[in-house]
């Protein structure tokens, strides 16, 4: 049993070879502290990135839903159009020696618009898209800026003292000073 506890002590003090060799110290090697450091941004990050994604969900579903409720709609329109285009084709049979060319030019301008309504239609679902998908992304750099400038803010006021602080301002008076006497 001495033997099998002695190999154990015996891990954390091998001997050096040029620079190698494994540091048991958990003070030294500070395991304990960097799990807390990537737990906290591991939880935290997580969830703030969650609800971004979340809400970005959120709203290009709603796009894509009103999309859909206005291509049914152009749909609609298209049948309608094709019952009424049916509707015109039987009055032109019935009115074929009369105004057969007048008959043609309606049923031209029927499908005409048709397409240009079904066209503008899909444009506005894939501006929309294009426009809730550059806000995502305007939002997502808004908050990514924000968190570094706060990171930035967080370390300068973690660097500065007091001390260095009055050198800082007493050295700004200075130069406004200096400034002043050159102009006037």
């Amino acid at each position: 049993m001495k033997n099998l506890t002695d190999s154990f002590v015996y891990l954390g003090h091998w001997p050096y070879a040029g620079s190698f060799g494994f540091n048991t110290d958990i003070l030294a090697t500070n395991p304990i502290n960097l799990s807390v450091v990537f737990g906290v941004l591991i939880f935290f990050g997580k969830g703030v990135l969650n609800d971004l994604l979340d809400n970005r969900k959120q709203r290009i579903l709603n796009t894509i839903r009103n999309s859909e409720e206005l291509r049914e709609g152009a749909i609609q329109q298209l049948e309608n159009a094709r019952a009424r285009l049916r509707k015109v084709e039987t009055e032109a049979e019935r009115f074929r020696v009369n105004g057969y060319s007048e008959i043609e030019r309606e049923k031209l301008n029927l499908i005409n618009s048709t397409y240009r309504t079904l066209k503008q239609l899909e444009n506005y679902k894939n501006e929309t898209i294009l426009f809730e998908q550059q806000r995502t992304i305007n939002q997502v750099r808004e908050r990514v800026f924000q968190q570094a400038l706060q990171g930035a803010i967080g370390t300068l006021n973690s660097c500065l003292s007091n001390e260095l602080h009055l050198r800082t301002i007493n050295a700004n008076i200075g130069m406004f000073g200096t400034m002043k006497e050159i102009t006037d």
